[in-house]
């Protein structure tokens, strides 16, 4: 089949390669020259597991190819996906300039026939607006679907190649057809294919990670009221997860949630409610619960040291919002260093993949950086753990302790044993468990 994806972003891109190494003969599209320019290089400007491999192997097959003009994809199209990005605004909703003008340029070249698949996460009633737009530039027949996305930073490729679920939501029995063919290949183990109609398929997305948020946020708090209670949250995690009704994932304490869906969906899922004159309170206060955590081990590092943190040094392990991902937007260690520069402290910062995008980006010099995790250390009153790393998960405890100026670890993923920690001589905070507060 031949695809078109309009976007070069993380889900497009990954949409892409994945179906061009399905046999389908795949073109992606950006106004960005300098990135097109990088991936028909076989350069990859996203970190993500296994897609490099992907995108350089479809390149070399001929089944993948950049552009920046759109147009010549559409005008042969089969299928086009819309993955463009859709940017929170100042009220949290979701901005569609670029669905619209993706819509129109869809408009101008499609042929008679092509799906127009919206595959960026969009609000309800979005697969409208740009099929009005698409018909406001052309009398030609087309169809509309709406194919939200499910991927995992991290393990993006895996999801995509072997999907839990595949969600289509269609109004027209050619559009139900064309997308059963396309996604077969990657069914076969026997996942659904779930057809519905558009606007249940839009709502789907933003309630998935509305839910997995919520469950976070509930998780963090329960955290919070254990460390008063003297309940080990772990345990709690444990004990209810056990429970096939609710099960395991997305229940672990932490410094709260960050990336580029859930803090964007949530709030644009309340809005959405506004809109409609629903008041979403259980969101509101998911969201605000998180807005609160991302700083939860700043409140405990000052609870320890004081309020006024100057002339305090700090090493940060982790600065992505999860592993296997150098994706930083609303990432927790953004809060935390905030927190800690306007309190007076530096601080010294590592993550194995996402320094560059800091550097760039988020954090410019307002920290130092280091080689690697342990040359933060020098002179460190404290390590912060803020990302999951494997490598992070099993330091040398006798270079940590001779570099550190004092023994003590905020622990924002809860990876280490509190009784391992006393028996080395840290002091250790946590998140819902047991303090290892210094000895007098």
């Amino acid at each position: 089949m031949d695809v078109t994806v309009i976007g070069t972003g993380y889900v497009g891109l990954v949409v892409g390669s994945c179906l061009a190494e399905g046999g389908n003969h795949v073109t992606c599209a950006d106004i960005d020259e300098d990135k097109i320019a990088r991936l028909n290089s076989g350069e990859v400007p996203i970190y993500e597991p296994g897609l490099d491999r992907l995108i350089s192997h479809n390149l070399s097959a001929g089944r993948l190819r950049f552009t920046t003009d759109a147009s010549e994809g559409i005008r042969t199209a089969d299928a086009i996906f819309v993955a463009v990005g859709t940017p929170p605004g100042e009220d949290g909703s979701a901005n569609l300039d670029f669905v619209r003008q993706a819509a129109r340029t869809i408009g101008d070249h499609v042929r008679p026939g092509t799906v127009v698949i919206m595959k960026s996460t969009v609000p309800v009633g979005t697969s409208d607006i740009a099929r009005a737009e698409i018909e406001s530039r052309t009398d030609t027949p087309f169809y509309m679907c709406s194919n939200p996305e499910f991927l995992k930073e991290g393990d993006a490729v895996g999801d995509f190649m072997y999907p839990d679920r595949v969600v289509c939501g269609v109004d027209a029995p050619e559009a139900h057809d064309r997308m059963q063919e396309l996604y077969e290949p990657f069914v076969r183990s026997g996942n659904p294919l779930i057809f519905m109609d558009i606007a249940s398929a839009e709502m789907t997305k933003y309630a998935a990670n509305a839910m997995l948020a919520t469950r976070i946020s509930f998780m963090n708090q329960v955290a919070e009221l254990c460390e008063r209670t003297g309940a080990d949250v772990e345990l709690v995690r444990r004990g209810i997860g056990s429970d096939k009704r609710i099960g395991q994932a997305f229940l672990y304490a932490g410094t709260g949630y960050g990336g580029s869906c859930f803090p964007k969906d949530v709030q644009a899922l309340i809005q959405t409610g506004h809109e409609h004159d629903v008041d979403l309170t259980v969101l509101e206060s998911v969201h605000h619960a998180n807005d609160r955590q991302k700083t939860v081990l700043v409140r405990k590092i000052q609870e320890r040291f004081g309020p006024d943190l100057t002339g305090m040094r700090f090493a940060l392990w982790g600065l992505a919002f999860k592993p296997e991902t150098d994706d930083m937007r609303a990432a927790p260690s953004l809060a935390i260093v905030a927190a800690l520069l306007e309190a007076g402290a530096t601080v010294s910062a590592h993550d194995p993949v996402a320094m560059d995008v800091a550097r760039e980006f988020y954090l410019k010099d307002s920290v130092t950086y280091g080689d690697d995790e342990y040359d933060t250390l020098d002179g460190a009153d404290a390590i912060i753990f803020v990302t999951e790393w494997l490598p992070y998960r099993r330091p040398d405890w006798g270079v940590v302790s001779q570099r550190m100026a004092r023994k003590i670890i905020f622990d924002g993923r809860n990876m280490f044993d509190t009784e391992r920690m006393r028996a080395l001589g840290f002091e250790y905070y946590s998140i819902g468990r047991a303090q290892i507060r210094a000895t007098a």
